[in-house]
């Protein structure tokens, strides 16, 4: 038995049918932007490998960082002790984030960050006597990971979980924020959405421990880019009601955006952050989820005043070796530059895909940039035409997408726009 045969058989992959698991590809190396298949072809990976590998697979700084870590101290458990790599990563991540988020709950993964999260606003709102207050208010078409409390603030009805809603805990949807980033925005609550948000909040506030969203980008939800100001209104509503505002940036933290986080966009900041898939620049999995002072001393004050979370491998030194040498990296360059070169480029190349038949829109926001066709786009055929393309490219959904690494040059992203105009013309 081959080892393609063998995977076939024996190993399931994400969101397949085992039964018919489409066209899989063997990876022997990957180096920089590119991945060699067992047959010696290179595809240039867009994806950033599910959106994380910003600096390129296998950076030398950042295995160098792994390897020597790996020679002293692989890991340790965080329970009573710590290390200089926590230790570390901790001062850098506290430079660079929002300011008002000083403590650090390091997570093995994104989908884990999002449970500590929500635990972390229900154990504040329980410590500050709001015992009723153990569930979720959330935007429609959002993403935030496939663990069980993830699932129940991901889209209801058209996302990928929606076939266990009868089993999840029941939260509480308003529309997606209707404004977009290059729209003006409006005054209006029947038109901007906060009208709705009001609403919902205010008739549940009693119940409601926490608002979650990812800030200005919906990723998985379909790579939809709203207006800013609408966070800025929902941070208001959220303190005049006792609600924590959560963001997820797991997917829009450390630059994809064009800013540095999503936050950045904004004039507020969240009670409560979700980090990951960049953090460590794609190498070894890693999360944290931060918070402010207030909700860290709140949680603390109460009964029975630890946090009641902790993950075995939570602040692995591997990880943390990683995650620091990929945010030294990212704030040791012009990465604001390179994102705006980036964005430019693809401005300009996927320009003509709003010409043909099929496509509904065509957006870019820092290095994310995305044909929207009128009808689903199967990843199955979009993969068999990779090795022919020299670019491995994963739609989902009407979404034709790419998130390059942040090394990524002028020839090799013209490589990945002309894999998205084929793919727009052809699937």
């Amino acid at each position: 038995m081959t080892q393609l045969e063998f995977d076939q058989k024996h190993l399931w992959h994400p969101y397949t049918n085992v039964t018919q698991p489409g066209p899989t590809f063997l990876v022997k190396e990957a180096e920089g932007l590119y991945l060699t298949l067992d047959d010696g072809t290179r595809l240039i990976d867009a994806m950033s490998s599910w959106w994380c590998m910003m600096h390129g697979h296998r950076n030398p700084s950042i295995t160098q960082a792994i390897h020597d870590q790996l020679d002293r101290l692989p890991h340790v458990m965080f329970g009573g002790l710590t290390h200089d790599p926590a230790i570390d990563l901790g001062r850098k991540l506290l430079e660079i984030a929002p300011s008002d988020l000083t403590r650090i709950f390091y997570c093995d993964s994104g989908s884990v960050s999002v449970e500590v999260a929500m635990k972390m606003a229900v154990q504040y709102q329980h410590a500050m006597g709001f015992e009723g207050r153990s569930q979720f208010a959330t935007v429609r078409s959002g993403y935030h990971g496939d663990t069980w409390k993830a699932m129940s603030v991901c889209d209801p009805d058209t996302g990928m979980h929606h076939l266990f809603q009868g089993a999840l805990s029941v939260q509480h949807f308003v529309s997606r924020p209707p404004v977009t980033i290059d729209q003006e925005w409006t005054d209006d609550p029947a038109r901007n959405g906060l009208g709705g948000l009001r609403s919902v909040l205010e008739a549940s506030a009693d119940k409601i421990a926490g608002f979650i969203l990812e800030p200005v980008v919906q990723g998985t939800g379909g790579m939809y880019f709203y207006h800013p100001e609408y966070l800025n209104q929902a941070r208001a509503l959220c303190d005049e009601l006792g609600i924590l505002l959560i963001f997820d940036e797991i997917a829009t933290g450390f630059g994809r955006t064009g800013e540095l986080f999503a936050t950045d966009f904004c004039t507020v900041q969240p009670d409560i952050i979700c980090l990951g898939k960049g953090l460590t620049g794609g190498h070894i999995s890693f999360a944290c989820t931060m918070t402010n002072d207030r909700v860290a001393t709140g949680v603390g004050g109460g009964n029975p005043g630890i946090f009641m979370h902790g993950p075995t491998y939570m602040a692995n030194p591997l990880a943390c070796a990683a995650a620091k040498a990929s945010l030294d990296l990212l704030t040791g360059q012009d990465w604001r530059g390179t994102v705006a070169r980036i964005a430019d480029q693809m401005r300009a190349e996927l320009a003509p895909a709003r010409d043909l038949p099929n496509v509904r829109d065509v957006r870019v926001l820092g290095a994310i940039g995305v044909i929207e066709m009128n009808h689903r786009v199967s990843a199955d055929q979009a993969h068999a035409l990779a090795p022919e393309m020299g670019v491995f490219l994963r739609p989902f959904g009407r979404n034709i997408y790419c998130m390059p690494p942040f090394i990524t040059g002028p020839d090799a992203l013209s490589q990945i726009t002309a894999g998205m105009l084929r793919l727009a013309q052809e699937l």
